[in-house]
């Protein structure tokens, strides 16, 4: 974040985004100093004035209406989520408040009642900065067999996704179309940003990300959003080879607690039959006996 704020970063990325021709606006051959819209182009189209704007991507306004958000809303081509987005950033405590301590993410015993009820169906459970807070054997199977399945259970040792994403080389062969997974694994971490702007948590994250990978730094300075609510992906399994899977994410109607993340597939496909596979296998891993420990001989 530059020293402006989160509401000026996204408007500037954003605008810098949009062609005139985008817009409509014509441009007769003329040359520009910079890709994207002018700040006084989408002031106009956006109906303020200028100066406001200006104000606005220098950090000077934090106090914009909702009907000057709505009209940039529109003026900058922002979908749903990007808008509920930009609002949220507007929302944004402001420099100087103490920020309040995050309370530990842990699961209800409801939850992992459903996850018990839904064995057989991969699914695991992430917190809001994608840490798994629980899965089920299949959930561990498909996501990520390489690690302890007891390892959501250990606070300090919690697996993370975004952090598996980006850094991760199990997890990164493990999509077909890796960039479009990690653009949805940036673009949710955006929305998460946006309503908890002072999480120091979720800062260190993003910080990590960024300076160990160029690519999620690329990803996360152009302000994309994305909610992730169904997605399909191609996966190269290690155990079962190539399938399509649809992965759901479900969450409360408050929207402030963890997810359920769910993966499917079509009914009769080759990829319904790979995920009975991997249920078989997990559980015969499951009950398989765990391999003798003898002790050693003494010696005298």
């Amino acid at each position: 974040m530059n020293k402006h704020g989160r509401l000026a970063d996204f408007l500037q990325a954003r605008r810098s985004q949009l062609r005139p021709e985008d817009v409509g606006l014509q441009t007769y051959g003329e040359r520009r100093r910079v890709p994207g819209l002018r700040r006084e182009e989408l002031a106009m189209l956006a109906g303020i004035s200028a100066p406001y704007y200006a104000r606005l991507e220098q950090g000077q306004s934090r106090n914009a209406s909702r009907e000057v958000l709505d009209a940039l809303a529109s003026a900058l081509r922002l979908d749903e989520s990007e808008r509920a987005h930009l609002h949220a950033l507007a929302r944004a405590p402001k420099r100087g408040r103490a920020a309040t301590r995050p309370r530990a993410e842990r699961i209800i015993p409801a939850t992992s009642a459903l996850l018990a009820a839904i064995e057989g169906t991969p699914a695991i459970v992430l917190g809001r900065r994608s840490d798994v807070l629980a899965w089920n054997s299949q959930g561990h199977g498909l996501f990520a067999g390489h690690l302890d399945p007891d390892s959501p259970h250990r606070p300090g040792e919690r697996p993370n996704m975004a952090r598996l994403v980006f850094l991760d080389a199990h997890t990164r062969d493990l999509y077909t179309d890796w960039p479009a997974k990690a653009r949805a694994v940036v673009g949710n971490l955006r929305l998460t940003a946006g309503r908890y702007p002072d999480d120091p948590q979720l800062a260190g994250l993003v910080g990590e990300l960024t300076m160990r990978s160029q690519e999620f730094a690329t990803m996360w300075a152009d302000h994309r959003i994305l909610a992730c609510d169904v997605a399909d992906y191609e996966m190269r399994h290690p155990s079962v080879g190539t399938l399509t899977v649809t992965q759901q994410t479900l969450q409360s109607p408050q929207g402030d607690g963890p997810v359920l993340v769910v993966a499917t597939a079509a009914p009769g496909s080759p990829s319904a039959t790979a995920l009975s596979l991997l249920a078989r296998g997990t559980e015969l891993r499951a009950t398989a006996p765990r391999p003798r420990q003898d002790t050693p001989a003494r010696t005298t």
